[in-house]
């Protein structure tokens, strides 16, 4: 089992790295492999809304961070995302990465676990967290929680790591995702296979 842990931040080892590696390292504790991928710090492009990826064998026309998300979703079992808080926003490096890895390879993506994380000084965690949310509920996956909402405060990283709440928010968020992924796998075993989704119907509202 193998958890992939996305850094939306510019910062390779900033505040939200920081909250992810307590993340990481909990799971790894768990027997669960995890993986953080740094999106980076070069300009991302966002989507054009030009369809090619539907012709382009579940990638993305622009060849960037996005499509080796997409790889690397492949051989994932669950997700988190991170992101630092911009303007009570998550960061629009992440946003566009994520529209365009879930509009072309949201087969990478369903029906396996997700979790957002986020990290500000002060405010906007609620606003940046319920972003993240909704790319698992258009895509099937089941939302790990944990035992408050998953975002962590500090300017600085030793700053989150006196957060004493939030560095617990984190592990306590690694043992929910280790513990459904356990329970995923032994249902797989037991021969309880993943529903199937509907995607007949699509409903436009015009007059």
């Amino acid at each position: 089992m193998k958890v992939l842990l996305v850094n939306g931040s510019p910062r390779a080892a900033g505040c939200t790295f920081t909250a992810l590696s307590e993340v990481a390292k909990t799971l790894e504790e768990e027997g669960v492999e995890a993986e953080i991928f740094q999106l980076g710090a070069k300009p991302v492009q966002d989507c054009i809304a030009c369809m090619q990826c539907r012709h382009g064998g579940g990638k993305c026309v622009f060849d960037d961070v996005a499509n080796e998300l997409i790889e690397k979703a492949k051989g994932a079992d669950g997700f988190v995302f991170g992101s630092p808080v911009y303007y009570a926003h998550p960061t629009g490096r992440l946003q566009s990465v994520l529209d365009r890895a879930f509009y072309a390879g949201g087969y990478a993506f369903a029906g396996k676990p997700g979790a957002s994380v986020v990290s500000a000084r002060r405010g906007g965690t609620a606003a940046s967290f319920d972003v993240v949310n909704k790319y698992f509920g258009i895509t099937g996956m089941p939302v790990v929680s944990s035992t408050y909402w998953n975002m962590v405060y500090g300017k600085t990283p030793e700053e989150v790591r006196q957060d004493a709440e939030g560095m617990q928010t984190m592990r306590n968020l690694a043992r929910n995702m280790a513990y459904m992924l356990k329970c995923f796998e032994a249902g797989r075993r037991a021969g309880i296979e993943p529903p199937a989704m509907e995607r007949a119907f699509q409903t436009n509202f015009i007059r």
